[in-house]
């Protein structure tokens, strides 16, 4: 039976540094490509086919050197990458596949095929020899040695491929996954695994029994995708495992927890308990209390800066203090911080020493940045200033937040509504929701 093995473009070492690929829009296309293979090769294990990741700190050459030390006549190599353009209205999904030969291009439109249909609003820029875009071609598409294509799967220059690929993350890997079925079967006709035969369970939400059946893959249960209505959820989250099935897609019942579902199990019964709990809407929601706790804010920080968390190891606590004093979810307010500051890495102009944890300026405004006497009053100002969109009460502390008084008061009572006020991104509300997911993840809740 062939294998399928897959690769996502960048992130590796070259010359000396670390490879992000393009960047546009607050992120980077080895971060986006290397969370779309992790669902592609979920989605492919989830039908039962053999797919091999390559390590992601291998530079270009040794992605290839990995793939032909492992490869076998009837297995298949995919390479997805993105597209870059001056232009941000140029989008569009294309595959390369190797000069002169007509069987890869036939591949190559499998391929695509499976991304198009599975999100349809992705414009089609069809299939492409590598030849078109230099005498040399592509490195990816002529020395590895088994049948092999590249992929750009839109460009992240685009705003709306990039939200397309951040929002709608599990479509764009369950196309591709067809499509790399397709093309494996062609290529090895007899690698079509059997379908697995998974045992059904019953599923329970908020104390009524549903006809729906869920199912028990590897011990762990699944909830078929259509249910997400009764649970009052967005299953649109790129961090939620999901399989398809017989026709049916369902996604993984602990990866709930993300979201706010109660999750339980009833062995005796083979029952699946769930349980809305804090929903979709509360996770949104900026005044409110918080879940994390202080030692889960903190291990989730050290997860991606642990530099950071030295620097600054109470910043957990006043996260938690400051945002309690006010009402204000200090989940929210800790992951809008990761996402302004690059988890205290201050790559932008924002300094350490300047305790501006929140972009936010002074009172002239411009290009000014303010700057707090302490981590805490940096903090506080934040908080107030998260205070003065999400509600009309009054603070019950003194002013810090130097911009307090030029919001208009209770116009964004949850993240999304940041997007275009706080910033011009109109992704920013989504971005800071996706680290809230990643933060619950990671603590379990």
């Amino acid at each position: 039976m062939g294998r399928i093995f897959i690769s996502a473009a960048h992130g590796g070492r070259e010359n000396g540094r670390v490879d992000p690929g393009t960047i546009a829009g607050g992120t980077t296309e080895a971060r986006e490509m290397i969370l779309l293979r992790n669902l592609i090769v979920n989605e492919l294990r989830g039908r039962n086919w053999q797919v091999l990741s390559v390590p992601d700190a291998l530079s270009a050459q040794g992605t290839i050197n990995w793939i032909n030390a492992r490869a076998g006549a009837s297995d298949v190599a995919l390479e997805i990458q993105t597209d870059a353009a001056p232009n941000p209205s140029v989008r569009g999904a294309s595959v390369f596949y190797v000069g002169n030969n007509q069987e890869r291009k036939n591949n190559a439109e499998l391929l695509l095929l499976g991304l198009i249909q599975s999100v349809s609003q992705l414009p089609n820029r069809g299939t492409r020899p590598d030849s078109s875009i230099g005498t040399s071609g592509l490195a990816f598409c002529r020395q590895v040695s088994v049948a092999s294509l590249v992929m750009p799967v839109g460009f992240l220059t685009s705003p709306d491929d990039r939200r397309l690929l951040q929002t709608r993350r599990s479509d764009f890997a369950s196309g591709i996954a067809r499509g790399l079925i397709s093309w494996s079967r062609v290529i090895d006709p007899g690698a079509a695994p059997s379908e697995p035969e998974y045992p059904s369970i019953n599923i329970n939400i908020n104390g009524k029994n549903y006809p729906g059946r869920g199912i028990l893959v590897s011990g762990s249960a699944y909830m078929p995708t259509d249910l997400a209505d009764e649970l009052q959820v967005n299953l649109s989250s790129s961090q939620l495992g999901r399989i398809t099935y017989k026709g049916t897609t369902y996604v993984k019942a602990v990866d709930l927890k993300s979201l706010g579902v109660s999750v339980g199990w009833d062995s005796a019964t083979r029952t699946l308990n769930l349980k809305s709990g804090s929903t979709n809407q509360a996770i949104n929601e900026i005044m409110g209390s918080g879940r994390a706790s202080e030692v889960q804010l903190h291990i989730f920080l050290r997860s991606k800066n642990e530099s950071g968390a030295v620097q600054f190891p109470d910043i957990p606590a006043l996260y938690i203090e400051e945002a309690r004093i006010e009402g204000v979810n200090h989940d929210i307010a800790f992951c809008q911080m990761c996402l302004e500051t690059d988890y205290l890495r201050f790559s932008g102009d924002i300094k350490p020493q300047q305790n501006n944890f929140a972009g936010l300026g002074t009172v002239e405004g411009g290009s000014e940045i303010a700057i707090f006497t302490s981590a805490r009053i940096g903090v506080r100002a934040h908080i107030q200033h998260l205070k003065a969109y999400a509600s009309s009460d009054p603070l019950s502390q003194e002013v810090v937040d130097p911009r307090f008084r030029f919001v208009t008061r209770g116009v964004a009572p949850i993240v999304e509504q940041l997007s275009g006020r706080w910033s011009a991104d109109r992704n920013y509300g989504a971005k800071i929701l996706d680290i809230v997911r990643q933060l619950y993840q990671s603590a379990g809740l």
